[in-house]
């Protein structure tokens, strides 16, 4: 047969676009990426006695921590149980941080494997940002559990249920910036390992930079000059609309969710367009 009779059943040819992403190849590797998503929810707890139990357990423990710790410090809670506060604060924030600590070495850490297996880079943080959902559908759970507790027992609770639409695009604004933060500082680790160390860091400073353990409207009262550089945080107005939905209180603008929107979108452009331009060569340098 000669050379013009070969039919070929896959040709792998370099992606010279620094904008594009290969749709069409990642959802011909659907089931790999499943395949990920189970193997990330499975191989975690799989040898642990509490196993999935730890969804719950960390949230929890994390919730009595800040409880105690405001207190003492008497930090405002907008006039709501602690409990349910702080629970409010870290639900989607632990979905968000889970993403980015998760994705921000996926490179490195399978460096081994994309050198020897040729799929789909962007399949590997992909898995990570769906098999987080499961963890964040169990927390979600808890604090619903928690919510109708105070919601039925109290009358200080007063959600705007009728915003409740957002929810999922909350979750998927907190998903896209897990994504876009982790794969660009993935795609920087490759050459520049400090970003590395200064993750846990970052990680921990946009926490306090973020209404988990305080509200908004506390910034507001003690230092209204910051109001607005406070909100230039993405993060903020995700949170804060979260607890407005479902506590009643927190800051809730249009304004503010489309910043949040256009900031995540942003965001990952620069990350793809840095993503394509080291993943011709980051294998040289891992």
């Amino acid at each position: 047969m000669n050379e013009q009779q070969q039919e070929w059943d896959l040709i792998i040819k370099p992606q010279n676009k620094w904008y594009a992403i290969d749709f069409l190849s990642i959802w011909r590797y659907k089931d790999l990426l499943f395949l990920l998503v189970r193997r990330d929810f499975v191989s975690v707890y799989k040898q642990t006695v509490l196993g999935p139990f730890w969804f719950l357990i960390q949230p929890i423990m994390t919730t009595i921590t800040l409880t105690i710790l405001g207190g003492i410090t008497g930090i405002s809670t907008d006039g709501m149980p602690r409990i349910l506060f702080y629970l409010s604060g870290i639900t989607l924030w632990t979905y968000f941080a889970d993403c980015l600590n998760k994705t921000s070495n996926v490179f490195v850490a399978n460096a081994g494997v994309f050198g020897k297996v040729f799929f789909p880079r962007l399949v590997m943080p992909l898995s990570i940002i769906l098999s987080n959902l499961i963890k964040l559908a169990v927390q979600l759970a808890l604090f619903l559990s928690v919510w109708l507790y105070f919601y039925f027992k109290t009358s200080i609770v007063s959600p705007h249920l009728s915003y409740i639409w957002l929810l999922p695009f909350l979750i998927f604004l907190m998903a896209g910036l897990g994504l876009g933060f982790g794969v660009l500082i993935s795609s920087l680790t490759t050459k520049y390992r400090d970003f590395t160390f200064l993750i846990g860091f970052g990680v921990q400073l946009l926490m306090y930079a973020s209404p988990i353990i305080y509200p908004i409207s506390m910034v507001k009262q003690k230092l209204p000059e910051y109001v607005g550089l406070f909100l230039l945080n993405p993060i903020a107005s995700i949170i804060e609309t979260f607890k407005y939905i479902f506590l009643g209180t927190g800051y809730f603008s249009w304004g503010a969710l489309a910043y949040s929107t256009g900031f995540m979108i942003v965001l990952l452009t620069i990350a793809i367009v840095i993503f394509n331009k080291v993943e011709k060569s980051f294998m040289d340098t891992v």
